[in-house]
């Protein structure tokens, strides 16, 4: 099967005041694919995945120059240039943290609320897509009979699994993560790792990762951001 190209980056660089972070980065990424960013801590790694669905947007004193798009429902937009409102940039190019951060309500008020938010209210149509995202998360089994419970009393690991799920029900073209297993123990990261692999099929990864080790277990390639800018490794 043919692979294409889901994200270009050309010539960028990514300043905070006068403290340039990223410089003249050049970059491609295939649709359906894994790819880990690796580099010291400070380089920049998380400003990279934030230029994809402008998280420094409302950060005083931060500029992007050069160009980024993402294929998008087959249509090419240059978030950098707001071809494409805040909010459906980010149904579409989802983002996972470090930290799990689930929202303090029940587990089915925070796989609901992003469609709420996105405009849909038709609960059967709600239902359907919590449960795929869910069951696609490796979690609907575990939380299908405590879904009026509290979030924030899952384990550390059905925490982030329930951050994959609520990122997924939007079905997104894009999915960034930030370290999303460094705060887990082996077993719990090992199920983040297997669902990374599988989210292929659905989406296109680009992954932060300071274990060289997982990125061999998961990434189809790995690139190094140093010194401001980035290369293949």
């Amino acid at each position: 099967m043919e692979t294409r190209n889901k994200i270009v980056v050309k010539k960028v660089s990514f300043f905070y005041g006068q403290n340039q972070v990223l410089n003249n980065i050049n970059a491609t990424f295939s649709e359906h694919t894994l790819t880990a960013i690796m580099g010291p801590s400070g380089e920049g790694k998380s400003t990279f995945l934030g230029l994809f669905n402008r998280l420094w947007d409302d950060i005083p004193g931060a500029r992007v120059e050069g160009e980024v798009r993402i294929r998008l429902a087959d249509r090419w937009v240059s978030p950098l240039v707001k071809d494409v409102s805040m909010p459906q940039l980010r149904r579409k190019v989802g983002m996972i943290f470090q930290e799990p951060n689930p929202l303090p309500m029940s587990i089915g008020k925070n796989m609901k609320f992003p469609l709420k938010l996105a405009g849909i209210h038709d609960k059967s149509i709600i239902a359907e897509k919590v449960q795929k995202a869910l069951a696609n998360a490796f979690l609907w089994e575990e939380v299908k009979d405590r879904m009026e419970k509290n979030a924030l009393d899952l384990s550390g690991g059905q925490k982030q699994r329930l951050c994959v799920a609520r990122a997924l029900v939007l079905e997104p073209e894009v999915l960034l993560c930030d370290e999303p297993t460094s705060s887990l123990d082996a077993k719990a990261a090992g199920i983040i790792e297997e669902l990374l692999i599988r989210l292929k099929a659905y989406c296109t990864l680009l992954v932060v990762s300071h274990n060289q080790e997982q990125v061999r277990r998961i990434a189809d390639s790995a690139m190094e951001l140093r010194d401001h800018g980035l290369k293949p490794i």
